[in-house]
């Protein structure tokens, strides 16, 4: 059966109504790279819209947001060449010539250390003020405990008594996921922490959703800059196939690119190589174009994210340092 025209994206599924099955849903990993796109021409904004709606509902990878501080339309995909490809099909499909940022790395953040908090949070304006205060701890999940769970944080209540009514709870969740959204070493999301709430206090009159949310937000946020925090950098598994000849120069390259090599396998008749190493995305960069000169146009490579591990402590006080400036610089 063939449709046309339907107004549908990846992963919708059609039936004639009379059949009720439950469809699961394919995966759908993170982006891994970033990257700031607008129209070289304000005239050119109609089709660069059409361009990105069409793009994001045939490829569930990759995302579209508009930061919120620049105003700028971002768009997030997994690697370089993913987000090159749909630049050069708005302009070979819809006549949109884009002008692009540089591409950027979705480092997250996590924390290594359990803390504990005690966090009070009082604010009093004329009339009913604001009134809230926690207290708990917070620890690092690890990888076992995150794929348990099916998601990168978890919110443990163990209070008891009334001390925080109940309605207040959720509240608190909430607080939590606010505080996960932005971590204090370079912005990134946070994950792999688990926030236990223990105890805590409320007022009868100042009490409130907004003050309880507020009071564990700020509480974890300054619990996690004392819980030896660290940034994590998306690793991806990169295969390259090769002529043998060139083995040496391109596991040198791979090495100097802070990269693993996993394993070497040759073809059967020995005229090829294939290797498995895995790399930080964030030194894959131009990596296609230096492989087509060390292997005079005959080698190839593909990659995929693996995983986010910890960055190295010299990078992490580098993006810390760009993080801070750039920080200065909006607030000037």
């Amino acid at each position: 059966v063939a449709m046309f025209g339907i107004d549908c994206k990846s992963m919708d599924t059609f039936s004639d109504g009379d059949m009720n099955f439950a469809m699961s849903s394919m995966f759908v990993p993170e982006p891994v790279m970033s990257l700031a796109v607008k129209p070289a021409n304000t005239k050119m904004q109609n089709n660069f819209s059409k361009a990105i709606t069409k793009f994001t509902k045939e490829d569930p990878t990759l995302r579209v947001k508009v930061d919120s501080e620049t105003k700028e339309t971002v768009l997030s995909g997994m690697g370089e060449l993913h987000l090159e490809v749909y630049i050069e099909r708005m302009k070979r499909e819809y006549e949109v010539e884009c002008v692009t940022g540089q591409p950027k790395v979705n480092y997250k953040e996590t924390i290594n250390t359990k803390q504990p908090f005690d966090w009070l949070h009082k604010k009093q304006t004329g009339g009913s003020g604001q009134y809230a205060k926690v207290m708990g701890f917070i620890e690092p999940l690890s990888e076992a405990e995150r794929l348990e769970l099916g998601k990168s944080n978890e919110f443990d209540n163990r209070c008891t008594g009334t001390n925080i009514p109940p309605e207040y709870y959720t509240s608190c969740e909430k607080g939590m996921n606010d505080a996960m959204v932005e971590g204090s070493l370079v912005g990134s999301e946070v994950e792999g922490v688990r926030v236990v709430l223990q105890d805590g206090a409320s007022h009868a009159v100042d009490s409130s959703d907004m003050a309880f949310r507020i009071c564990m937000a700020n509480a974890i946020r300054d619990t996690m800059k004392s819980a030896n925090p660290s940034i994590l950098e998306p690793v991806m598994a990169v295969e390259v196939e090769i002529p043998t000849d060139f083995q040496g120069s391109v596991v040198a390259g791979l090495n100097r690119r802070m990269g693993m090599i996993q394993s070497s396998d040759m073809n059967d008749d020995g005229s090829g190589l294939k290797i498995l190493a895995e790399v930080p995305l964030a030194n894959m960069f131009g990596y296609s174009t230096e492989l087509r000169s060390m292997t005079q146009g005959k080698g190839e490579f593909s990659m995929e994210y693996l995983k986010h591990s910890p960055v190295m402590r010299d990078t992490q006080e580098e993006l810390m340092k760009r993080y801070k400036e750039e920080m200065e610089a909006k607030a000037a």
